[in-house]
């Protein structure tokens, strides 16, 4: 069961200079996965694991890519002598993974409402490695948890306080975007997920047992000190859906062979009875979530916009503090809407005045550009945004420059359609000779040769002005000179 041509794809990468570390974004590497054709203007899901290091978390998303590669969901495992394929992983104590890693082919997979959606698979750095630090961690986790629609995060054998603490430090950022004017929770789905679960007496495997476990650990208790209860506040808050669920372990065979490879035949039929669950709950249609920013769904071409406004961010030395991440994200969610708005006012336009239509009156081509900007603010205005009016108001006026600026390139393109606009100076200056020219005859005809001589040096003068403004337009030279003999022909035509 092959993968076809995809692979892992790095695109943020950790730096690490003279204990400096710094991230970078491969821009090309994330836009040719996002502004792809075939995905570009579809809405997306992510799906991220996120968690400690070594403990399985590309092996996991192997799963994934394997479920949605199979044409055969009822037997999507594959057979048993199969080599796992897919995100990198080895089996040992170091780490493996570092930044942030994107599967470089999309999924298209039809939603049960009928509508195409690209599904993107994210892998993450582990967090608390030897070599990582604080920053670097949080760093990972928070962009991770930002950017997916569901955040696996992968832990060890039970769900423990320091979880909860290093969750809430690392969703931290969620915190004051709540504050802001939109009622909704900064992040979608965080889903536990708890590896090597080795109390099913008290927890059942599977989400039942884990929901009530996750239940259980976040209770607020009476003896709970103010810290404990903050955390279990603030994890249900900064998320629109919290789940758990429980796997067992997998086998020695996967813990302790150096060559495992990923065959089914060395993992517990255990673990794989419950994965065969655990993969369909997450990734099937009906249970697949888009991702939603400010409550609106992206499109690929969106999440890019949002993916370099955050990245942006934590490319300092420093933590940004969470004001900085909502202003990334009312920034990006009124850039995406201008956007919008642009694609809106541009299809109006060419309806009347496109590159395939004729040469359109001005006065009908002003009514259309009016008619077109006020939807576009319309629209504009009618968007959900992050940021409040105030800040709205700022991309409101880059919007309406924008829009003149567009409308003027199509008075531009309407006034070169215009052959008399065209050939206007050449065809003034040519009347002027013709008329100098009738009229120098007539006068030398019936014998006024005062006339005559009169109009000798306007005509001379007229044909000389034609023929500079003939060898400018063609060599392009001095256009100040060559716009000068045009405005002259227009105050002619005006006069």
């Amino acid at each position: 069961m092959g993968l076809g041509s995809g692979h892992a794809v790095q695109v943020v990468k950790v730096d690490e200079d003279n204990g400096t570390t710094t991230f970078s974004l491969d821009e090309p590497a994330l836009s040719s996965i996002l502004l792809h054709p075939s995905v570009r203007d579809k809405l997306v899901v992510i799906i991220s694991v996120a968690g400690a290091f070594r403990q399985g978390k590309s092996f996991l998303l192997d799963f994934f890519l394997r479920y949605m590669s199979s044409k055969d969901r009822d037997n999507w495992i594959g057979s048993s002598d199969t080599p796992l394929e897919g995100f990198p992983w080895r089996g040992g104590a170091e780490r493996d993974t570092t930044g942030i890693l994107l599967w470089s082919e999309p999924f298209i997979i039809k939603l049960q409402s009928g509508e195409d959606v690209a599904v993107l698979f994210m892998d993450t750095q582990g967090s608390f490695d030897s070599t990582s630090t604080v920053r670097q961690c949080a760093t990972v986790f928070a962009l991770s948890t930002m950017l997916s629609s569901i955040q696996i995060y992968n832990i060890h054998g039970n769900i423990q306080e320091d979880h909860l603490q290093h969750l809430h430090l690392f969703t931290e950022y969620g915190r004051l975007a709540m504050e802001s004017e939109v009622a909704e929770t900064p992040f979608q789905h965080l889903l536990f997920l708890v590896r090597d679960w080795s109390f099913p007496y008290d927890y059942e495997f599977g989400s039942i047992g884990g929901n009530r476990l996750l239940d259980a650990r976040l209770k607020i208790q009476p003896n709970h000190h103010t810290e404990h209860e903050t955390v279990r506040r603030h994890i249900r808050s900064c998320f629109s859906r919290v789940s758990c669920f429980l796997l067992p372990h997998p086998g020695l065979k996967v813990a302790t062979n150096p060559k495992f490879d990923g065959r089914l035949s060395d993992i517990d039929p255990q673990f794989l009875n419950e994965l065969r669950v655990f993969v369909p709950t997450v990734l099937s249609p009906a249970t697949l979530q888009l991702k939603k920013i400010n409550g609106e769904k992206i499109t690929c071409r969106e999440l890019l916009t949002y993916f370099k406004a955050y990245m942006e961010i934590y490319q300092g030395d420093t933590l940004p503090e969470p004001r900085s991440m909502l202003e990334a994200t009312a920034e990006a969610n009124n850039l995406n809407a201008i956007m919008a708005c642009q694609d809106a006012y541009t299809e109006a336009m060419n309806k009347v005045c496109g590159p395939d239509k004729p040469y359109l009156n001005p006065n009908d081509l002003e009514i259309a550009h009016s008619r077109a900007f006020q939807a576009a603010i319309q629209k504009f205005t009618s968007i959900r945004k992050m940021g409040g009016e105030q800040y709205a108001a700022i991309y409101l006026e880059r919007l309406k420059t924008t829009l003149q600026q567009l409308g003027n390139e199509y008075r531009t393109a309407n006034t070169n359609k215009n052959i008399f606009q065209t050939f206007r100076t050449p065809a003034v200056f040519a009347v002027i000779l013709l008329i100098f020219h009738i009229i120098t005859g007539i006068s030398e005809f019936v014998g006024i040769n005062a006339v005559t001589n009169m109009f000798l040096v306007p005509f001379y003068l007229a044909l000389v002005t034609l023929m500079t403004w003939m060898f400018l337009s063609y060599t392009g030279r001095a256009p100040e000179l060559a716009q000068a003999i045009d405005s002259a022909a227009d105050v002619v035509v005006q006069k």
